[in-house]
């Protein structure tokens, strides 16, 4: 068994690299690593300085907390998770939910969550992007499972994860950017392998838009810390069976390379809005 970390040790490094937490922290998966490198970087802290933190082996993740700003004139603070482990790589959802923890020990009140994704939904098209608007937990376990984390509720109500007020802001960043935002159910299964045809015909009949292979624990674990939650997924491909081509880890970083100026700008503009208090 995993020894208990307590989120206090790297809450307490973070801030001793910036007092006065940001009001949000967005976690970039694959297709997303542009946001960083638009960032005006004030400190970095690798993921090695915080204590807990599982470090990320797959491309396109290179496992550093990032405090900075977007935008040349905007002021306003941010911390970005620059990647991530999934569980796939044989991490436990207790170790990969981690840093989410530990962020609300700090202090963040908001997060957004990136992802690249399969499309599902035949109107989605490569380099687009989906809203959350519910998920579906095809990990096969929740990562509430066991002991329960000190002051927090075990049974936790997510009729509403994907926080309205956040989901707003990001639409009206999408259409002040001209950035093509769907909206859908992104269903997260456990990897490393791509779906089949057959599963990701299930799927679209339960009425998913959108697969992939992280994510949804994040999600669960921020509702349970009272954490608003938005998250944004980067259709890289069409899923299998729609998809008139083998599918590749290649393909997803490719076309999230090529996403990456329309996803910056998205980000950015959604990050200079007026944050709300967590609830």
């Amino acid at each position: 068994m995993r020894r208990q970390v307590n989120p206090k040790t790297a809450a307490d490094t973070l801030r001793r690299a910036s007092k006065l937490p940001p009001r949000l922290a967005i976690v970039l998966g694959s297709g997303f690593q542009s946001i960083a490198q638009a960032m005006t970087v004030t400190r970095a802290v690798p993921y090695a300085k915080l204590t807990g933190f599982p470090r990320p082996t797959v491309a396109g993740h290179t496992g550093q907390a990032l405090f900075g700003t977007l935008g040349s004139s905007s002021k306003k603070e941010i911390l970005v998770l620059s990647g991530r482990a999934h569980y796939y790589e044989g991490h436990s959802l207790e170790t990969l939910t981690f840093p989410i923890r530990v962020l609300a020990e700090y202090g963040i009140e908001n997060i957004l969550l990136t992802n690249a994704a399969g499309g599902i939904n035949k109107k989605f098209r490569a380099g687009e992007f989906m809203q959350f608007t519910d998920h579906l937990n095809f990990i096969g376990e929740n990562p509430l499972r066991g002991t329960l984390a000190k002051g927090r509720e075990r049974f936790i109500d997510l009729s509403q994860t994907y926080d309205p007020v956040l989901n707003k802001a990001l639409q009206a960043a999408a259409r002040k950017t001209k950035t093509k935002l769907h909206r859908g159910v992104y269903c997260a299964l456990s990897g490393p392998s791509y779906e089949t045809p057959a599963e990701i015909c299930a799927l679209a009949k339960l009425g998913a838009n959108a697969v992939g292979m992280s994510t949804v624990p994040e999600a669960i674990v921020a509702r349970q810390c009272g954490l608003r939650v938005a998250a944004l997924s980067c259709i890289t491909n069409p899923a299998a069976g729609i998809s008139k081509t083998p599918l590749s880890h290649l393909e997803v970083l490719e076309i999230g390379e090529q996403a990456s100026t329309q996803a910056a700008k998205l980000i950015t503009e959604f990050s200079a809005g007026k944050m709300p208090a967590a609830h």
